[in-house]
């Protein structure tokens, strides 16, 4: 017990009460607390873009086989279409099933709910008009290297990786002083993630202080029901849908969440996935996937596999109808699945994609009236901790799938990450 404070996971929970406290007690010092959390993500930010292009480069280049590295790409996509499609789905079952717009309708149209909707959405309105489907490939193609590094996209980045690992193997041996070189750069890199590391607490305390002491607890009230839905409906998906797939290729879902614990932990205190990006790259390659998996499905994963992202979409969706009074039938809904199937895949590094996507969802549509989004706008921080945790949990099991499928999953490489991480957490408990 006397080491309990220099455990990474105690001090990022104490910091994340401690700062929805002070959020609370003192809202304007909780929103002064706003630079720790956005200081530490621009940290973990800078260093993601070298992280992943190293970790998909060495991969591939390691793999040696192009057939393969085709092979596991296209597995990675049919299983995100796979899980973002069961995910869409639960989304909308539970949403029908609870309908929590139905009792924000009512206020809605007293006009005791209208404050909610005196927010400017024209800015995410206007630029889901440019969206189109063929965009999301377009975007995938930088203008320049140069470029996708400096803007840190993560989908560019990962195109330019497969590109210059594919490079690398078919040189052969000729390549083998740069790979040589990028094995060191990338034990650089990780040495800086575990440097950044030690300053999580100060960034999650942050980052919490911040969101409690400018939304306040008052604003959760009219939308709780929604909140309620969509924390519990992202369990289900975590503990039902996740559960059930990695029981089928022999995984423990309770043991996999507590090896990635921290990074679990992370991402609650900062409502950012990509957060904690380099640690989850690292530790799933610990848990015994092979680099390769882990370099291609991973990075991929954060752009098409938004597992969270999906369920708050379709739900956010019908809750806004829901609160229009407009009823959505069954082929509508599943006109909204197809949408957001397509839609959802450009959610990822974009500040407000989210809504951006959401906008050109129901501006798709034609039902549902595009200001709505102003209702769920408001409280929508409180809701991306789990977007991004589920975000994270699945693509980490996207990892073990297609490890496992591939054959190549090193289960005695995982019992012993398990016992030494048992065994670091009694020394520091003891």
């Amino acid at each position: 017990m006397r080491r309990l404070h220099r455990n990474l996971t105690v001090q990022v929970l104490v910091a994340i009460v401690l700062g929805a406290a002070l959020g609370i007690v003192a809202p304007e010092w909780g929103r002064a607390m706003r630079p720790l959390g956005d200081t530490f993500v621009n940290l973990v930010k800078m260093v993601i873009a070298p992280v992943v292009f190293l970790t998909i480069v060495l991969g591939i280049a390691n793999m040696s086989d192009m057939r393969r590295v085709g092979r596991v790409g296209g597995k990675a996509l049919l299983y995100f279409e796979v899980m973002t499609t069961v995910a869409l789905a639960i989304g909308l079952l539970v949403v029908n099933l609870t309908q929590p717009g139905r009792a924000l309708a009512a206020s809605l149209r007293a006009g005791q709910a209208s404050p909610l909707l005196h927010v400017d959405v024209s800015q995410y309105a206007a630029q889901a008009k440019e969206m189109r489907a063929i965009d999301v490939l377009l975007h995938a193609v930088p203008s320049s290297i140069v470029d996708a590094f400096a803007r840190g996209d993560m989908l560019q980045v990962v195109f330019v990786a497969v590109l210059f690992g594919a490079a690398l193997t078919a040189l052969g041996a000729e390549a083998r002083p740069v790979v040589d070189l990028f094995e060191r750069l990338s034990r650089v890199f990780f040495r800086i993630v575990a440097i950044v590391m030690v300053v999580a607490p100060l960034g999650a305390f942050g980052a919490m202080a911040f969101t409690v002491g400018t939304f306040g607890v008052a604003a959760l009230v009219p939308l709780a029901r929604l909140m309620i839905d969509v924390y519990v409906t992202m369990a289900l998906f975590i503990f039902v849908a996740l559960n059930l797939v990695l029981r089928r290729y022999g995984f423990s879902l309770w043991q996999y969440l507590t090896f990635i614990r921290e990074e679990i932990l992370l991402v609650l205190g900062t409502s950012s996935s990509e957060a904690a990006l380099p640690g989850l790259l690292a530790k799933m390659e610990r848990y015994g996937c092979p680099r390769p998996v882990v370099g291609l499905v991973i990075p991929a994963g954060y752009s098409f596999n938004l597992d969270g992202t999906s369920i708050y979409l379709s739900m956010a969706s019908v809750f806004i109808a829901q609160a229009f009074g407009v009823h959505l039938s069954f082929a509508q809904q599943a006109e909204l699945i197809a949408v957001l199937m397509l839609t959802s895949k450009g959610a990822a590094g974009v500040t407000g994609s989210g809504f951006i996507v959401l906008a050109g969802t129901l501006s798709a549509m034609r039902v549902v009236p595009v200001e709505g989004i102003a209702l769920v706008l408001g409280v929508d921080r409180f809701m991306s901790e789990a977007r991004a945790i589920t975000n994270l949990i699945g693509n980490g099991a996207a990892a073990l799938v297609i490890s496992r499928s591939e054959g190549q999953f090193d289960d005695a490489r995982r019992e012993g990450a398990v016992v030494e991480q048992a065994a670091v957490r009694a020394e520091r408990a003891a």
